[in-house]
């Protein structure tokens, strides 16, 4: 008896071609599952063309506003950025169409699911191990990872033969994933560090030089560290993403080069477009610096940066991950308010913030009139704060290396009074 797989189908060549392989040279039968995360899905042709490759059933699911709510959002709140730069789109796609595939697989009464991963990039990692935590029983495939192997050309005559109808034009010079957090741009030129990105890298972000020359200043409204408005009006995540990114888009805003570390070992040049994310991430870090303790700030860094290096990883669905989240989810509590963010060619700068949680006190923080600030109170606690430091340099000496004074060293030009002539005084 044959076993049932699913099959992560974005409808494209390899996945198309990995339909009919799956069933003729491995036997199984094949559910295709097309999960719609703001990559643009045309449903209707998509299931046409994975039932005309020989799939026994092929499902598709508008994914977009929990992919924002349970993905993105959670990300934003952490302040999660791979390395500081990478936003994550695509590594945050990837739980959610894991846990997508163990619940299609489960529906199917499946043994196997599959993607169309090759080895030697990060997703196949992403994939197999979100399956592996969500259902260990399920055993994983990749077809071009192991035994389908075909070239473009050789991929396009297989079709043709099955009467697959998939693009037969030139292919792209380069490898995009796209979704609503990002676009994400390798290979081709581009693995070239030193190579200027070319102007079809990119969609959605104009060349900042060709962008507005008159600045736009837009008001983000956050509760509890999540966006829900633009200018006060309410919006939907999804919508709230998508207009960000067309009107960020429009000034140059997200353009991202970036030589990151991949799970598995090397380096990699990664163009990355994310207007909406990185408005976002800024508006969010504004907030937080305005609503957050020092303390809390300096430590939910830390835990941001891990996060980060555990969606990158593959690692959502790990305890530490849920731990970490839970941790981020009570720091939000009072990051509430509003941003106001002020569009340039290719900059996006935080232009005022507000909160009712706000910890800024005019009082404490004037130096005009109005100032509540005790100042001989500093005094006393100079001396407390510096004695550790006192009381070393009394035991141990400065601790500055050098014969001669740092004075001396850079040529100070000494003039005592007395040597000034009656005229020059």
């Amino acid at each position: 008896m044959s076993e049932t797989v699913v099959l992560a189908y974005s409808g494209g060549l390899d996945t198309s071609v990995a339909v009919p392989w799956l069933r003729e040279t491995q036997g199984h039968e094949v559910v295709t599952l097309t999960v719609d995360v703001g990559g643009g899905v045309d449903a209707a042709a998509v299931q046409a063309r994975a039932l005309a490759g020989g799939a026994r059933r092929a499902i598709v699911v508008d994914a977009r506003a929990a992919f924002v709510t349970d993905y993105i959002w959670p990300a934003l709140q952490a302040g999660s950025l791979y390395q500081g730069q990478y936003p994550l789109a695509t590594a945050l796609a990837r739980p959610l169409i894991a846990r997508l595939l163990v619940e299609a697989a489960h529906e199917a009464d499946a043994t196997l699911v599959a993607h169309g991963c090759t080895g030697k990039g990060n997703d196949q990692v992403r994939f197999d191990v979100a399956v592996a935590a969500l259902d260990p029983a399920l055993r994983v495939i990749a077809p071009m990872r192991v035994g389908m192997g075909m070239t473009r050309d050789e991929e396009l005559a297989y079709a043709r033969e099955r009467g697959i109808d998939v693009a037969s034009g030139p292919s792209s010079p380069f490898s995009v994933d796209v979704n609503l957090w990002g676009r994400s741009i390798e290979a081709g030129v581009l693995e070239d560090p030193w190579t200027v990105p070319p102007a079809a890298a990119y969609e959605w972000t104009v060349d900042p030089a060709d962008a507005p020359r008159t600045t736009r200043e837009v008001v983000i409204g956050f509760e509890e560290g999540v966006p829900v408005s633009i200018d006060g009006e309410l919006l939907d995540g999804v919508t709230l993403v998508e207009r960000l990114n067309a009107e960020a888009g429009g000034y140059g805003i997200g353009r991202i080069d970036h030589v990151e570390d991949r799970l598995i070992g090397i380096k990699s040049r990664e163009i990355y477009e994310a207007p909406g994310a990185v408005v976002l991430h800024a508006a969010h870090a504004a907030l937080e610096g305005l609503t957050l303790s020092r303390e809390l700030l300096a430590y939910k860094r830390s835990v941001g940066d891990r996060l980060a290096t555990l969606a990158y990883d593959g690692l959502w669905f790990s305890e530490l991950g849920v731990a970490l989240r839970a941790f981020v989810t009570h720091t939000q509590r009072y990051v509430t308010g509003e941003v106001r963010m002020r569009f340039m060619p290719g900059t996006a700068s935080v232009a005022g913030r507000r909160s009712p949680h706000s910890l800024y006190d005019i009082g404490l923080a004037t130096y005009d009139a109005g100032d509540r600030f005790d100042h001989a109170s500093a005094v006393g606690f100079i001396a407390l704060w510096g004695l550790p430091v006192r009381t070393q340099a009394a035991a141990r000496g400065s601790g500055v290396d050098g014969t001669t004074t740092l004075l001396d060293e850079l040529g100070a030009d000494r003039l005592d009074a007395g040597s000034l002539t009656g005229a020059a005084r």
